[in-house]
């Protein structure tokens, strides 16, 4: 039996290795759907004009003016990073720039191509909860 060639080998390797990665800014594996009725927290916990990203569930919460409450998919609709931050009236991914309207969703810089997408959530007293 002949040994297998370098060229072989090295051919074997790059391709092993190829098929492990995920694109850039993908999230690994499939995201999971954030279960509902789950508490995600309080709602002295969100700024007014700001919000808090929940990355465990891939949620944005936000209050664009006090009182109402905005929730959004926390993953860009550009390369799917997920989103860094919460800072002057929008959501920021700081992958490449791509910043979103805390009341809408709407791009408002982009690469972007389309909005965050809404996220149902219900406030009693003054509990945040996924419905």
């Amino acid at each position: 039996m002949d040994a297998p060639s370098r060229r072989t080998i090295l051919t074997a390797a790059g391709l092993a290795t190829l098929s492990g990665c995920a694109k850039y800014g993908e999230p690994s594996g499939s995201p999971a759907p954030a279960p509902a009725n789950a508490v995600l927290g309080k709602t002295t916990d969100i700024p007014v004009g700001g919000g808090l990203i929940f990355a465990p569930q891939r949620i944005v919460v936000t209050q664009p003016t006090k009182g109402t409450f905005k929730a959004f998919s926390s993953i860009c609709t550009h390369q799917s990073c997920p989103v860094a931050s919460v800072a002057n009236g929008t959501i920021n991914c700081d992958c490449h720039g791509s910043k979103y309207a805390i009341a809408t969703g709407a791009v408002v810089a982009g690469p972007a191509p389309r909005p965050l997408p809404p996220e149902q959530i219900t406030i009693s007293g003054d509990s945040i909860t996924l419905t």
